[in-house]
């Protein structure tokens, strides 16, 4: 890990503002494509919106851009509780991305086939069947932080938080609905990762995470690139 920074501000509008300001700059400083990994949640909405203004967007050059999902809960896609739907509502349908550009997690066949075709489809992106130091996946990671510490669907204390021979693992039983995941592996190949957080309900998990207590799977998280934290002061305890 290269870097690690924390950017705290006085509120959630103002923590999404300089967050869509970064990520803009950074796909227009990017040659070539620019594969962005979306986060669920209720924090990342308002990045999406902003994302898809129109005078934003139209600095964006979404013919480049690929999305993908760290993480998807397997229900279909026009499900309330899809994290692809609420990341189309607030910005895919208002943005000019070719479709082919857009990535969501399968829902239909069982969890672990549809996390079996999003690894196969993670590794066509890539070019290749291993990931490779120096060469990350994505170019800028947006990760979610629960209460509990979790991250993505990974869960503390559950078997998939060990997993590092897969790209994607199902997570069944663990919440009412089962879940498809990246794994630590795949969500560190990241030339970037942002974790997003309001709030002071978070404020004990990120605390923990931020000191890379190994307890959370947030703390677990150590991406090849830079480790961002974009917190609100509530969530930042500060």
């Amino acid at each position: 890990m290269d870097k690690e920074q924390s950017c705290i501000f006085e509120n959630t509008a103002s923590l999404v503002t300089h967050l869509a300001d970064w990520l803009t700059a950074r796909i227009a400083a990017c040659d070539g494509r620019f594969a962005l990994a979306l986060s669920g949640g209720s924090t990342p909405k308002p990045l999406y919106e902003l994302l898809a203004q129109p005078e934003r967007a139209s600095r964006i050059d979404w013919s480049r851009v690929h999305l993908f999902w760290g993480d998807e809960r397997f229900v279909p896609y026009d499900d309330p509780q899809s994290n692809y739907r609420m990341a189309r509502l607030a910005m895919i349908d208002h943005v000019p991305i070719p479709p082919g550009n857009v990535h969501p997690v399968p829902a239909d066949g069982t969890p672990e086939s549809a996390a079996a075709a999003y690894a196969e489809t993670l590794r066509e992106y890539y070019g290749s069947a291993r990931l490779e130091a120096g060469r990350p996946l994505f170019d800028v990671n947006l990760l979610g932080i629960g209460d509990d510490g979790h991250t993505a669907s990974l869960f503390p204390g559950a078997p998939q938080v060990e997993d590092t021979r897969d790209w994607t693992v199902a997570v069944v039983g663990v919440k009412p609905e089962p879940r498809i995941s990246l794994t630590l592996p795949a969500l560190d190949s990241a030339a970037a990762v942002v974790f997003l957080a309001a709030g002071d309900k978070k404020r004990t998990a990120v605390s923990r995470a931020r000191a890379h207590d190994p307890g959370v799977p947030s703390g677990r998280v150590r991406p090849q690139g830079e480790l961002l934290w974009y917190l609100d002061r509530d969530a930042a305890g500060e």
